[in-house]
C-alpha cells in the first residue's frame, strides 16, 4: 500500500509538472488522485437538499478542474485546502441556480388545480372567458382568498435575471448585472488572502519559515519540526511565534503618509 505522505508527494510533483507544462491527460490523473474531494464533499451535500449525488459529484469535478487550473505550487499551500473551496462553490453555485422556484403550500397548489379545472367548466358554461369572482365562488373562496392565491401564483416563478430594470438609449442594464456573484466574490477573497499570506511567509528568515510551514502546513509537532530544521523544539516555538508576529505586521493595512 503506497503510504498517503508519498501520493501527496506524487500528486506535487503532478501539479508542478501541470503548471510547467499542462495538458489533459495530466489534468485528468490529477482528478483522478484528488476524486475523493469532490465525493466527500457530493455526498455531504446531498444529505442536505432534493439533488442526486451523481449530479452534485459531477458539478464537483468542474470546481476541482478550476482549482487544478489556479493552483500554484510555490505558494506552499496544501493542494486540498486550495481545492476544498472551489468544489464546494460550484456545487453550492448549482444548487442555488436549482432552487429558484418558490415551492407553494400543498393547499395553495390544490386550489390552483380547482381554479384551472373551474375557469374550463365555466368558459364551457357561460360561452366566455369567467371573471374572477366567478372562479372564486365555483371553488367556494372569498374574494380576499381569490387575491391570495392569485398573487401567490405570480410570484411562484423566478424573476428573470434578463429582466430589464434600467434603460438608456444606447444601452439597456438587465437585473443579472447588477447583481453581485457571491460565487465568485468569496473564491477572489480567498485566493488574495491566500497569495497574501504566502507573500508574507516568503519574506521570514529561512528556519523561521521552515518552522511554520512544518507544523501549520504539514501537520509535524515542535519536537519533529526541531529535528528536521536541527533546532531545539523551544528555539522552534520562538521562532514560529516570531514569524507570526512579523506576518500579521506585513499583513496590516499600511497607513497613509500625507505631508504636514
Amino acid at each position: 500500500m503506497t503510504a498517503p505522505h508519498s501520493l501527496r508527494s506524487h500528486a506535487l510533483d503532478l501539479l508542478i509538472e501541470y503548471q510547467q507544462n499542462p495538458s489533459i491527460q495530466l489534468r485528468n490523473r490529477l482528478v483522478s488522485l484528488n476524486a475523493g474531494l469532490v465525493r466527500k464533499l457530493a455526498h455531504r451535500l446531498s444529505h442536505q437538499c432534493a439533488e442526486p449525488y451523481e449530479d452534485l459529484e459531477q458539478i464537483g469535478y468542474l470546481g476541482l478542474i478550476r482549482a487544478i487550473e489556479r493552483f500554484d505550487p510555490a505558494q506552499g499551500c496544501a493542494f486540498s485546502s486550495f481545492a476544498v473551496p472551489y468544489i464546494r462553490g460550484e456545487i453550492l453555485h448549482y444548487l442555488r441556480d436549482r432552487s429558484s422556484a418558490v415551492k407553494l403550500p400543498r393547499r395553495w397548489q390544490e386550489l390552483h388545480k380547482a381554479s384551472e379545472k373551474a375557469r374550463g367548466e365555466l368558459v364551457k358554461t357561460l360561452g366566455r372567458p369567467p371573471q374572477d369572482a366567478e372562479i372564486a365562488a365555483a371553488i367556494n373562496l372569498s374574494p380576499q382568498e381569490w387575491s391570495q392565491l392569485k398573487i401567490a401564483m405570480k410570484n411562484r416563478s423566478p424573476l428573470s435575471l434578463d429582466a430589464t430594470v434600467s434603460q438608456s438609449i444606447d444601452s439597456t442594464v438587465t437585473l443579472g448585472e447588477i447583481l453581485p456573484d457571491t460565487h465568485h466574490q468569496a473564491l477572489q477573497r480567498l485566493e488574495e488572502d491566500s497569495q497574501q499570506l504566502h507573500r508574507a511567509l516568503s519574506q521570514l528568515e529561512d528556519k523561521t519559515r521552515a518552522a511554520i510551514e512544518f507544523v501549520f502546513f504539514s501537520g509535524l509537532t515542535r519536537k519533529e519540526t526541531a529535528a528536521r530544521i536541527g533546532v531545539s523544539p523551544m528555539t522552534v516555538t520562538r521562532r514560529i511565534q516570531r514569524g507570526l508576529d512579523q506576518m500579521m505586521a506585513m499583513l496590516q493595512p499600511q497607513s497613509v503618509q500625507t505631508d504636514p
